[in-house]
C-alpha cells in the first residue's frame, strides 16, 4: 500500500477545531466570571437554563477562536509559500509536500490543549510551542532547497513578519482600549 500524500490534509482542520474548543472553553469560564461580576449572568439564567447559557457562550467563544486560528493559518500558509518563492532553489513544489506532515505537530499540540484546558498558563504555551516546533520543522525540511543566504532570508522574513504583525495587533488593541475607556470615563 503506497503512502497517500493527502493523508494529513485534514489535520489542520482538526487542530483548529480542538484549539478553538479548548481556548473557547477557557474563555467561556472567564466570560461567565465577568458576567457574574457585572450581574448579567443571573438575568441570563432566568431566561435560559445554566447549561444552555454555558453551551451558547462556549460556542460563541470557540467560534471566535476558530475564526482567529483559521485566519492565522491562512496568513501562515501564504507566508510559507511566499518565503519559498523568494528563497527556495526549487520551483516544483516538492518542499510543500515535504512540510505537509508538519500539520501533525499542531494536531498533537491541540490534543494536549484539550488536556490542560483549565490552565491559563499552559494553554497559550502549548499553542506557541506548537508554532515554534512547526517553524523549526519547516526550516529543517526546506533546508535542502535553500542556500545559506536563502536560509537566513527565510528565517528573517518570518521573524520580521510575525514580530511586526504581533506588535501592530497589540498596539491597535491598546489604542482601541484606551479610546474606549476614555469614552466611558467622559460619558
Amino acid at each position: 500500500m503506497g503512502k497517500n500524500t493527502y493523508l494529513t490534509g485534514y489535520f489542520p482542520l482538526f487542530a483548529i477545531i480542538l484549539f478553538s474548543a479548548s481556548f473557547g472553553f477557557y474563555s467561556k469560564v472567564l466570560l461567565i466570571e465577568q458576567l457574574e461580576r457585572l450581574g448579567i449572568y443571573r438575568g441570563m439564567t432566568e431566561l435560559f437554563s445554566i447549561g444552555q447559557v454555558q453551551v451558547a457562550l462556549w460556542f460563541v467563544c470557540a467560534l471566535l477562536f476558530f475564526m482567529l486560528f483559521a485566519a492565522l493559518k491562512l496568513i501562515s500558509d501564504t507566508l510559507v509559500e511566499l518565503s519559498l518563492f523568494f528563497f527556495s532553489k526549487e520551483s516544483e513544489g516538492d518542499t510543500l509536500n515535504r512540510i505537509r506532515g508538519g500539520s501533525s505537530i499542531f494536531l498533537i499540540g491541540s490534543l494536549c490543549s484539550i488536556v490542560v484546558v483549565q490552565s491559563s498558563f499552559l494553554l497559550p504555551i502549548i499553542f506557541l510551542l506548537s508554532c515554534f516546533i512547526y517553524f523549526f520543522y519547516f526550516v529543517y525540511k526546506a533546508s535542502n532547497t535553500l542556500s545559506i543566504a536563502g536560509m537566513f532570508g527565510l528565517v528573517f522574513m518570518h521573524l520580521l513578519f510575525w514580530v511586526s504583525f504581533s506588535t501592530g495587533v497589540t498596539y491597535s488593541v491598546i489604542k482601541v482600549y484606551k479610546a474606549l475607556m476614555s469614552g466611558i470615563m467622559s460619558a
